[in-house]
C-alpha cells in the first residue's frame, strides 16, 4: 500500500505538470509567487531566470569549546518567537577519522540572528561538568535535526520534534521546550537509506502531513529520498527526488524547507560534493560547494547547476566538507540604514583545518534567490494564463538608475486589455520589496479578478523577484 501511495503521488504530479503546460489558467489567488522557476512563465524574450548570489557577512559562531571542535556540523536554525535557535553536532577530530571525544548535540541562541550565545544549560555532563550548552548525548547525536512543529493538532508536550540517526535508521525525538528531549520510539521510524548525513523532517502545512528528506546512494551516488507521515511515527516507503535537466551529482545534504512567505514552494540548499577533486591536497579528498533547488510538489526539483555558495578566496574552504549550508533561513535586520530586513543563511568554514571551525552568515534580499533579469537593451516575459484574487498587483523588483520595468495585462489570448497596456503603465524605477503597479494613475484590478489574464513584463537593466495580487 505504501509503495502504491508513492506511485500515485508521482502520477498526480505528472498530471498536474501537464495541466500547467496547457492553456488552463493557474489559480494563484492572492499568494506570493517568488519567480524561482518557470512554472508561471510561458515566454522569455531577451530576459532570463538568473540565480542570485548571497552576500558574505560576519562569522556567526566559532566552535572552540572543549566539547566542540573542527568537525562541528549539521547545523539547524529556526525562529521561535523572539529567539532564533541553533543546533549542531559538537565533535573534534585529530585527522583521518580519529575523534578526541564523543559526539554531542549543542544549542545556541540569538535575539537577532547575528550575535549568538552558548547558554550554560546544566543538562549533560562533559568531562566532569554540566556547565555547557549540550542538550543531548546518545542516539542521534551525530546528526540531530530539530524543528518546531506547526501542526495545529500537535501535542504541546511534543511541540518540538527532531530526526537523528542510530542503528538501523532514523529515530524520532520530541520536546516540550526545545531543550529537554526524549525518544518517541525505541525503534527507528525510517529504515531505508544511508543516514550518515543531515536527515530532516517537518510539518508541511500546505498538504497537511509530515515530510522527510534523507540521504541514500543511488547507483553509487549520494542522493535524496523522501517520504511522508500523518503522525511522525509511521512513514510511507521512501522514493527518490527527481531533478529534470540536471546532471547526476553527489548531494551530501539537502536542507529543504518551505519558504516562509510562500509555503507551497520548497527551497533546498544541498551541499554538492565533488569526490575526485582535491585542490588542497588534504588527506580527506573531495571539495564541496552549495547549490540551490526548488519544488512545488516535494518530488520534482528544479536544481540550478551553478553554485549559490562558492568556496571563494579562503583556502580552507577548498577542503572537503566546507561550504555546508545550515538547515533553515532567518529574517535579520540589515546593517545598512534605511533598508528593509534581509534573509540569512549560514555555511561552514574551517572544517578539518584547525582546532575549531566556524559558521558564517550570508544574506539575500527578501525573495531574492532568483530573479527574472534583463539587460539595458531590454527583455520581456509573458506569463501563462492566471486567475487571481485581490485589488492590485505588487512586485518585488530592482532597477538601475537607467533601467525600468513596465507591466501589461493581457487576456488569455495574449490581447492587451484596454487601460492596462504597456503604454498605460508608467516606467517603474527604483528598488522596492512591495511596489503597487499602476496604469494611468490607477491600480484597481477588481474588475479582472477571477478572469484568466496574462502578465507581460518589459524589463531594462532590472530584476523581478516576486509578484503578488493583494
Amino acid at each position: 500500500m505504501m509503495r502504491f501511495n508513492a506511485i500515485f503521488l508521482i502520477t498526480v504530479v505528472m498530471i498536474s505538470a501537464a495541466a500547467a503546460r496547457a492553456d488552463e489558467p493557474i489559480n494563484i489567488g492572492s499568494r506570493l509567487e517568488p519567480l524561482v522557476d518557470n512554472y508561471l512563465i510561458e515566454n522569455f524574450d531577451g530576459a532570463t531566470l538568473t540565480l542570485q548570489k548571497p552576500v558574505a557577512r560576519e562569522v556567526a559562531i566559532v566552535h572552540n569549546e572543549p566539547w566542540e571542535g573542527c568537525v562541528c556540523c549539521y547545523h539547524t536554525v529556526f525562529q521561535d518567537g523572539s529567539v532564533s535557535k541553533m543546533y549542531y553536532r559538537g565533535s573534534q577530530s585529530l585527522g583521518k577519522g580519529v575523534e578526541t571525544h564523543r559526539q554531542v548535540v549543542c544549542y545556541a541562541e540569538s535575539r537577532d540572528g547575528i550575535n549568538w550565545v552558548k547558554p550554560d544549560l546544566g543538562i549533560i555532563e562533559f568531562e566532569g561538568s554540566t556547565k555547557n550548552n549540550i542538550i543531548w548525548d546518545g542516539v542521534g547525536s551525530h546528526n540531530f535535526a530539530p524543528f518546531k512543529d506547526n501542526n495545529p493538532a500537535c501535542n504541546p508536550q511534543q511541540k518540538y520534534k527532531a530526526m537523528g540517526s542510530g542503528k538501523g535508521g532514523l529515530f524520532a525525538f520530541a520536546s516540550p521546550d526545545a531543550i529537554h528531549w526524549e525518544m518517541m520510539s525505541e525503534k527507528p521510524v525510517i529504515t531505508k537509506g544511508a543516514f550518515d548525513s543531515q536527515n530532516l523532517a517537518f510539518w508541511d502545512s500546505e498538504r497537511g502531513r509530515y515530510v522527510d528528506f534523507h540521504r541514500d546512494f543511488r547507483k553509487g551516488v549520494r542522493d535524496i529520498l523522501t517520504c511522508t507521515s500523518p503522525d511522525f511515527l509511521n512513514w510511507t516507503e521512501p522514493v527518490w527526488l527527481e531533478y529534470p535537466g540536471a546532471p547526476t551529482e553527489h548531494l551530501y545534504t539537502n536542507q529543504i524547507a518551505p519558504y516562509y512567505r510562500a509555503p507551497h514552494i520548497f527551497l533546498g540548499f544541498p551541499k554538492r560534493y565533488m569526490p575526485s577533486r582535491n585542490p588542497s591536497n588534504h588527506w580527506a579528498r573531495g571539495v564541496s560547494d552549495g547549490v540551490f533547488m526548488t519544488s512545488r510538489d516535494g518530488l520534482n526539483f528544479h536544481r540550478w547547476i551553478e553554485a549559490i555558495i562558492r568556496p571563494g578566496l579562503q583556502k580552507e574552504r577548498w577542503v572537503n566538507r566546507n561550504n555546508m549550508a545550515a538547515w533553515g533561513i532567518l529574517v535579520t535586520k540589515s546593517n545598512i540604514p534605511d533598508t528593509p530586513d534581509e534573509l540569512s543563511i549560514y555555511a561552514t568554514e574551517g572544517y578539518y583545518t584547525g582546532n575549531d571551525c566556524r559558521l558564517r552568515r550570508y544574506t539575500f534580499r527578501i525573495d531574492g534567490f532568483v530573479s527574472v533579469n534583463a539587460p539595458l537593451v531590454g527583455g520581456e516575459i509573458v506569463t501563462k494564463p492566471l486567475l487571481f484574487s485581490g485589488d492590485n498587483l505588487n512586485i518585488n523588483y530592482s532597477t538601475s538608475a537607467a533601467g525600468s520595468i513596465q507591466v501589461e495585462i493581457q487576456d488569455a489570448q495574449n490581447q492587451p486589455i484596454k487601460g492596462y497596456t504597456l503604454d498605460d503603465c508608467p516606467e517603474i524605477i527604483g528598488d522596492e520589496l512591495e511596489h503597487v503597479v499602476t496604469w494611468e494613475n490607477q491600480s484597481d484590478l477588481k474588475s479582472l479578478a477571477g478572469k484568466p489574464v496574462r502578465l507581460r513584463f518589459n524589463l531594462k537593466d532590472a530584476d523581478l523577484y516576486s509578484i503578488r495580487f493583494r
